[in-house]
Formats: C-alpha cells, structure tokens, sequence
C-alpha cells in the first residue's frame, strides 16, 4: 500500500484496516494478515512505557519502535510525531520527521492543523506524505481537561471542519478522526476528497484504527468504542500461570524438550 492507495481505496469504497504496532514481533504477525497498514503511535508511551498519557512520548522511543516495526513488516507505516515536534520551528519538525522516514515510517501522523499550517505545507513539499489527526487529539490532554468527545457543539463542529477542509488543501493524502460525533465524521468524510480513519467516530469514515492491545484484550482499557476479538489477558495469564506450574511441579521441561 502506498499513499496514492489510500485516495484509490475511497474513490473506490473500500475500507481501510489500520492497527497500532510498537516490535517487531507483532509486526511480523501483523504482515501476516489481511491489515491494511499499521501505526506507530505514541499511545506506545501509555501501552509499552506504562505512562498515563501520550505526552511524554520521546523522539527517540518513536524512532526505535518504528525501526522495530519496519523490521517485521513490509506494509505501509505511518508514525506519530510526538508532543511539541511540529512546535518548535521548521527545521526541527522537519528534522524529526525525516528521522522518522529513515527509521522506516512511510508518512508521519501530526495533530491539529491550526497554527502549524505553513510547517505541515513544508513538510508535504519536502516529499513527506502527513495524515492529520484532528478532534480528540491526545497530545492536547492538558488544554482539553482529558480525553473528551470533541465537535459537540456546532462551533466545535465547523471548526474541525474547517480544520480538515485545511489539511486537505495543504496536500495531507488522509485524515485521522478521532472521538467525535459519527455524524459530524460522516459530514468531513463527505467533505474532503482525502480519506478518513476514524477512531471512535462511527461508521462513516473511509476507514477505522484500533490500538492493537484493546482490541486483542490485552491492555485493560474497553471504552465504548473498542471491540474486543480476542480474550488476550486470560489466554497470556492462563498460558504464564501454567508454565509456573510446570516449573513448580518439575513436570518442564518435558522429554521432548530435552537435548539428548
């Protein structure tokens, strides 16, 4: 998949499958499926560091889960650019986002649009695919009072609107829509002649991503819209909690397991 796959895909009605990665392992199973394309998000900083938001996702950690991703995967990879990257001037946006198209990204994923346009215009002209994230942006945590369903009222609405009509113009190939009313995502899908992935935002958009560990019910966190395709936490635990037992018991390793 490529990026001009994604304007293909809307034109022609099909949807798009995107998921959540941050190793290599998974990676490596995820290339054995029918997804479309992964995320390297900084949700990694809460599911791989145990932080309790996105903000202190490091540059760093970024560009070596997506080194690891692009390590067991040949499908498209968008990476996240973490707080303050594209808020810090120019050179420095771009500096991160090229760090991550040499760790192994395809594009990077950037939230909001206002008050960085002429940053996100320079990065698509300097042939670096972005996807923008807009309504409930997580990075925006402190200024939001938490993770709230964004575009409530009709001024929320056009704005967001108005911000995805904006990232369209300035050459972003998609749209990440998170949290927001399914009708106000069925509006910007219609709207915009560039996809939408929707997260929490209903049926409409061109497509729908899910952070790997919810759905495979590994991480804990259900909120409404997650579904769960997999009982990960009880089949891991059950798994771990029988090898112990094995270990206890000096019934492992078995004969089979044992060089002779």
């Amino acid at each position: 998949m490529t990026t001009l796959d994604f304007a293909a895909y809307k034109k022609e009605g099909k949807k798009i499958s995107m998921v959540t990665c941050y190793d290599s392992t998974f990676a490596k199973i995820i290339d054995k499926t029918n997804i479309d394309t992964i995320l390297i998000g900084d949700s990694a900083s809460m599911i791989m560091h145990g932080e309790s938001t996105t903000i202190p996702a490091k540059m760093e950690w970024m560009e070596e889960h997506t080194r690891s991703v692009r390590n067991g995967t040949s499908k498209f990879i968008l990476a996240d650019m973490p707080f303050l990257s594209t808020r810090k001037g120019q050179d420095f946006a771009t500096d991160c986002a090229g760090r991550l198209l040499v760790a192994g990204a395809n594009s990077v994923k950037i939230e909001g649009v206002f008050g960085q346009e002429k940053i996100l215009e320079h990065l698509v002209l300097s042939g670096i695919p972005v996807m923008a994230h807009l309504g409930l942006t997580p990075q925006f945590y402190q200024a939001f009072g938490g993770h709230k369903m964004q575009g409530k009222t009709d001024a929320a609405a056009e704005k967001i609107v108005e911000e995805a009509k904006i990232a369209e113009s300035i050459g972003c190939y998609a749209l990440l829509l998170e949290c927001i009313p399914s009708a106000l995502a069925k509006k910007i899908t219609e709207s915009v002649s560039i996809p939408t992935i929707g997260i929490g935002a209903g049926k409409d958009c061109d497509g729908q991503v899910l952070v790997l560990q919810d759905l495979l019910g590994m991480s804990g966190f259900k909120p409404k819209f997650v579904k769960q395709y997999l009982d990960g936490m009880s089949l891991i635990t059950n798994a771990l909690n029988q090898y112990a037992s094995d270990v206890a018991t000096n019934e492992f390793p078995f004969a089979e397991n044992i060089s002779r």
